[in-house]
């Protein structure tokens, strides 16, 4: 029997001042998964993570957080629930310290050994004033205040944004090994899609406050495909025989396209009938992503 999902969205919407922000938005976290939520500026990406605690109610529809209305959430599942907000506010007159053990003192099963490895990798001293630190000192410190008391789930909103490429990097490596608990759910939104792919194995894009994609990332990767094609003898045909090509840059002998297939064998099967030799060549999700908005722009065109 397959486990309740941790967070189950069915229809929502939510405008203010009657701009639609989200609009028919239905999607599941499944309990153990790692869910990358992308999307650019202005997606809602934000809003749809505040509905997941309880910070903003759905105009339509409904959010449950561990089985319970997420506008109704009691103290015993807001306390299994980590997060990191973009505008996250922190006591400033604190020291970094103080206010870590101000934030534990709520959670007994507070993991110190982690806190402890963690402000010694991001070399947070204890004594600093909350209200000193850097912008990308203070995000340290807010995804400690959120991933300590190792939460069933955590939700990241533009966790690294503040960061620079090396505190980047340790957090990344710290999150790899946060995600090894098969019982932790994380949802992580981040414009960084290079980072995000490191980790999450399901994406979501949003695109103008609608769920444009929600699919397991190997089948993402494996819907679009980068090939380069070189002609054994003379030139390439022009145009080339196949279906579903995106996007195709190429000279007399060689070229390098981007299709959707629905069949790889046949791809790979109409390639040699042209005889050609064909090379299989990455896809970052970045590149994934663009061709999931560019494929949905198409569809829209009369």
């Amino acid at each position: 029997m397959n486990a309740q999902p941790v967070v189950k969205i069915e229809d929502l919407l939510k405008q203010f001042n009657l701009v639609t922000v989200l609009k028919n938005v239905s999607l599941e976290l499944r309990p153990g998964s790692i869910t990358g939520l992308l999307g650019a500026n202005g997606s809602g990406k934000s809003t749809l993570i505040r509905h997941m605690v309880g910070l903003y109610l759905p105009d339509r529809g409904t959010c449950t957080t561990f089985g319970c209305d997420a506008g109704k959430l009691q103290p015993r599942e807001l306390a299994r629930i980590g997060y990191v907000h973009q505008e996250g506010r922190l006591v400033e007159w604190m020291t970094v310290a103080q206010m870590v053990r101000f934030v534990a003192s709520y959670y007994p099963n507070w993991n110190a050994e982690l806190e402890e490895d963690f402000l010694s990798k991001f070399e947070l001293v204890g004594h600093a004033v909350v209200g000193d630190l850097s912008p990308g000192q203070r995000q340290v410190l807010a995804i400690l205040l959120a991933i300590g008391s190792e939460p069933d789930l955590l939700l990241l909103d533009e966790p690294a944004a503040a960061l620079d490429p090396i505190a980047r990097r340790r957090f990344l490596d710290m999150l790899l090994g946060i995600i090894q608990d098969p019982k932790r759910t994380i949802l992580i939104s981040s414009h960084i899609l290079s980072d995000v792919e490191k980790v999450i194995d399901r994406a979501i894009i949003l695109d103008r406050g609608e769920v444009l994609r929600d699919v397991e990332l190997d089948e993402l990767q494996q819907e679009f495909v980068k090939l380069r094609i070189s002609a054994v003898r003379g030139n390439l045909p022009d145009p080339l025989p196949l279906e579903g090509v995106l996007d195709c840059q190429r000279n007399g002998s060689e070229a390098v396209i981007v299709v959707r297939v629905p069949n790889g064998q046949d791809m790979l099967r109409a390639v040699r009938e042209i005889d050609c030799a064909c090379d299989v060549l990455p896809l970052s999700l970045e590149d994934l992503y663009g061709l999931v908005l560019s494929s949905r722009a198409e569809r829209a065109m009369p």
